[in-house]
């Protein structure tokens, strides 16, 4: 499980985060892909992410929320890449 960012606000029924800054490491080369599983610090299954925009070294990334998962709850919670 790696560390992806924090979720900075809500969007068109999305999460947006703003992911942690890359340090080159070869375990972040896919912690921002499409379809990548993004749990909560209970490790529980908070959504995938849809679509990374940005700047390359801390990109946006939009998180599509599975049923169930209240968005405006997530806002300044940190999220995880499984």
């Amino acid at each position: 499980m790696k560390r992806i960012g924090t979720v900075v606000r809500t969007a068109q029924g999305l999460a947006v985060l703003r992911a942690d800054a890359t340090d080159g490491d070869a375990d972040d080369a896919h912690r921002d892909e499409i379809g990548t599983i993004v749990l909560d610090d209970s490790l529980d299954e908070v959504g995938r992410v849809v679509d990374v925009f940005g700047p390359v070294d801390q990109p946006y990334l939009a998180v599509t929320p599975d049923s169930g998962v209240h968005l405006p709850a997530l806002v300044g919670s940190t999220l995880y890449a499984r």
